[in-house]
C-alpha cells in the first residue's frame, strides 16, 4: 500500500486532460496546479524525513508495484503526446488556448517524460533503460542518459560538471550552459566509449548516433502527418520540459563543491553535495527526486528507498517552490548564499 502514494503523479495528466478539453484560463490548470497548488500545499504540510528501517527497505526494494507505477507513465505520456498533436490544431483556438495547451504538454514532458526517464535510465535492466529512453525522446532529451550517468554522476559538485550551478550564476545563464555543454559532453563520452572498445565513433552502438536518428524520424513523422504548426508546438513543449529539467538541475546542486586534495583529486561524492527537500507533495509527484543526496551517493538505488539524512543540506521548501524562487535571482542569491555559509 505504501507504493500507491506515488500514484499522485497522475494528478498531472488529469490537469493536462482538463487543459486539452477546455479553453481560456482552464488551459493553464496544469501550470496553476504545479506551480501554485503544490508549492502552497508543501508550505503548510509537515515535512516527512522518515526512512525505512533495514527490514522495511528490503521489502519495499523488491515490491514490483513501484516499478509498475513507473511503467504506467509510458503509455500515459505517449497517449497524451499523440492527443496533443490533435488538440493543438483544433480550429478556433485563441492564443491563450494555444499557449496554455503547449505549457500543459511541456509540464508532462518535464515531470513524466524526463523525470521518469531519468529514474528508468539508471536501471541495469536493458528493457527498463529502453523505456527511459523512449520517455526522454518525447522531450528530445535522450542525450541526458549518457551525459547524466557517465558525466554528471562522476563530476557532480565540481567545475567540470555542466549540470552543477555555480555560486551567483543566474538560472537563465545556467539553462544554456548546462544544456549545451551536457549535449557536447554526451557526444564526447560516447565517442570515448567507442574508442575504448576499439570501434569507430560512427558505429551503431554509439548511443548518440542512434538518438540523433530517432529524433530525426520523430520530427519528420510529426511534420509529415500533422504539419509544420504542430511540429513547432511540439518543439515548444519539449523546450518547456527541458527548461523544467535544467531548473531542477540548478536548484539541486547550486553552489555546492567537493574538496580537492593536494594532488588535485576530488573527494568522494557525499550526502552534503546535493540539496534535499522532504516536502511531501513535491517529493511524491517527482518520485522522491528531492532526496537527491542519497541518489548521488548511490545512483542505482530505486526511488522508493532513497533516504533523507541529517547531513544533507535542506531546501527551505519543495522543488516547485524553489524553482519559482530561482527565477528571481536576487532573492535566490540572498537566501541560498546564506544557506551555503551554514553548511
Amino acid at each position: 500500500m505504501k507504493a500507491l502514494k506515488y500514484l499522485l503523479v497522475f494528478t498531472i495528466p488529469i490537469t493536462v486532460y482538463i487543459s486539452f478539453t477546455s479553453t481560456g484560463w482552464l488551459t493553464y490548470i496544469p501550470l496553476i496546479y504545479t506551480f501554485f497548488v503544490v508549492p502552497i500545499s508543501d508550505l503548510f504540510l509537515a515535512v516527512d524525513a522518515s526512512n525505512f528501517n533495514k527490514e522495511q527497505e528490503e521489502i519495499e526494494k523488491n515490491n514490483k508495484l513501484y516499478n509498475y507505477i513507473l511503467y504506467l507513465t509510458l503509455p500515459t505520456q505517449i497517449g497524451f503526446l499523440i492527443g496533443f498533436f490533435f488538440v493543438i490544431q483544433e480550429s478556433g483556438l485563441s492564443l491563450i488556448d494555444y499557449t496554455g495547451r503547449i505549457f500543459a504538454m511541456g509540464i508532462m514532458c518535464g515531470v513524466i517524460g524526463i523525470n521518469v526517464g531519468h529514474e528508468l535510465g539508471h536501471r541495469n535492466n536493458r528493457l527498463e533503460e529502453l523505456l527511459g529512453e523512449i520517455l526522454l525522446m518525447t522531450s528530445l532529451e535522450t542525450h541526458f542518459l549518457p551525459y547524466h550517468n557517465a558525466g554528471h554522476h562522476f563530476n557532480v559538485a565540481t567545475p567540470n560538471d555542466a549540470a552543477t550551478a555555480r555560486k551567483n550564476e543566474p538560472v537563465y545563464v545556467f539553462w544554456f550552459r548546462s544544456q549545451i555543454m551536457s549535449y557536447i559532453q554526451a557526444w564526447q563520452l560516447e565517442n570515448r566509449r567507442m574508442k575504448t572498445s576499439e570501434r569507430s565513433w560512427f558505429h551503431p552502438q554509439n548511443k548518440m548516433i542512434i538518438y540523433t536518428i530517432c529524433h530525426f524520424i520523430l520530427l519528420s513523422a510529426i511534420y509529415f502527418f500533422f504539419g509544420l504548426n504542430v511540429l513547432f508546438a511540439f518543439l515548444a513543449a519539449a523546450i518547456i520540459g527541458i527548461v523544467l529539467l535544467e531548473t531542477i538541475n540548478y536548484i539541486e546542486h547550486y553552489g555546492l563543491l567537493r574538496k580537492q586534495n593536494e594532488r588535485g583529486r576530488y573527494e568522494r561524492v557525499k550526502h552534503i553535495h546535493s540539496w534535499n527537500s522532504n516536502h511531501v507533495i513535491g517529493k511524491l509527484v517527482l518520485f522522491n527526486l528531492s532526496r537527491h543526496s542519497d541518489h548521488h551517493y548511490n545512483g542505482s538505488k530505486h526511488y522508493q528507498i532513497l533516504k533523507s539524512l541529517p547531513e544533507s543540506p535542506q531546501m527551505p521548501t519543495g522543488y516547485p517552490g524553489m524553482m519559482l524562487l530561482s527565477l528571481v535571482p536576487p532573492l535566490w542569491f540572498k537566501l541560498m548564499n546564506k544557506k551555503l555559509q551554514e553548511i
